[in-house]
């Protein structure tokens, strides 16, 4: 992962969204939801305040408007604080 968080930021590769079909109508992606559940790829270090508790590999919830999307090699992640992480599951 060319990829490295700094401070106390997380990277997620949010799993994509459920597809849902009602009746076989197809539903755009523009009015899916947006997924709220990614696997963490790499954190940063922390900052003198702030200890970080989540670790690669974990599976964890983030709020709807958390972090920010960015394409890497072709690939969608979200880069956010960890303090934007819910849970982890």
């Amino acid at each position: 992962m060319n990829i490295k968080p700094l401070a106390d930021r997380v990277l997620v590769l949010p799993v994509a969204a459920e597809e849902k079909t009602i009746s076989g109508i197809i539903i755009p992606d523009a009015a899916k939801e947006k997924s709220l559940k990614g696997e963490v790829l790499a954190v940063g270090k922390g900052t003198k305040d702030e200890e970080m508790v989540v670790e690669v590999g974990n599976t964890v919830l983030y709020g709807k408007y958390a972090g920010t999307e960015l394409e890497w090699e072709g690939v969608k992640y979200l880069i956010m604080k960890q303090s934007d992480i819910l849970a982890v599951i």
